[in-house]
């Protein structure tokens, strides 16, 4: 079923992004999907996303709800009908508002769990943590806005990693059931990023040894993005492949 489009203003979107070995996160995978390198490493990370104004686009603004929200992200690739596919599958959201766990998989494609937010915000610097109600999740992160990239392995320059993240604009998130993936694009006509240096960058999902060995998960670099107008459009579930067993692995439906 396609769902309706959404309308919204991206207040802030805070991209924390990861180098991670391959064979560490291909287990986290669809068998579908597989994932995106860079300078041989997969790219992984954590979105942390305010959105105001969350209207259907027949709605007036004044009706728009605002929320924080949080995905954790595997840039990814696939064979399409039309070649090679990107974007990025999201193990798991994680959301403030209690609206969002309701409607994620029904109004909208995205299931979410629910989480408390701390957030502290000026125009150089941003502080923005959660804990998830079922404790599954915690994430820090303390970062202030600078003129230029530094210190990436992954990317030579900012122009560099904002073409990679444009290119990534399709999102798959798994789903309780585990047989299919809820797919959403993000369209903007006003595509801006700056660099971010983080303080502090700190996330269960990617320190938990039993998922990613030490080492195997390593923090690059930061980015944000403000006050963009954005869209978000429904896309057709993806299949998700099962083993003999009738299962697909716990970690690629957190």
């Amino acid at each position: 079923m396609r769902l309706p489009t959404l309308a919204s203003t991206v207040e802030r979107r805070l991209l924390v992004n990861y180098r991670v070995d391959p064979p560490a996160i291909s287990r986290l995978l669809p068998a579908a999907l597989r994932p995106q390198l860079v300078a041989g490493y997969a790219v992984a990370g954590i979105c942390l996303i305010r959105l105001g104004n969350v209207r259907p686009t027949w709605a007036p603004k004044a009706v728009g709800l605002r929320s924080e929200n949080a995905a954790h992200r595997i840039a990814v690739e696939w064979d399409g009908p039309d070649g090679i596919q990107t974007g990025v599958y999201i193990p798991r959201r994680d959301t403030g508002s209690r609206l969002n766990t309701w409607a994620g998989g029904r109004i909208f494609p995205g299931e979410h769990h629910i989480a408390d937010f701390q957030v502290h915000e000026t125009g150089k610097e941003l502080h923005v943590s959660y804990t998830t109600r079922d404790d599954a999740t915690r994430v820090e992160i303390a970062a202030t806005v600078d003129d230029d990239l530094h210190d990436s392995r992954l990317f030579s320059n900012l122009e560099q990693v904002s073409a990679f993240f444009r290119r990534g604009s399709a999102g798959y998130s798994a789903t309780k059931t585990g047989h299919h993936l809820d797919g959403m694009r993000l369209d903007t006509r006003r595509w801006q990023v700056t660099a971010c240096q983080a303080q502090r960058a700190t996330s269960t999902f990617f320190e938990n040894p039993d998922r990613f060995p030490p080492g195997a998960a390593t923090f690059d670099c930061a980015l944000l993005m403000r006050d963009i107008p954005a869209r978000w459009h429904s896309l057709p579930a993806m299949p998700v492949e099962t083993d003999v067993s009738g299962s697909v692995p716990s970690d690629a439906r957190m």
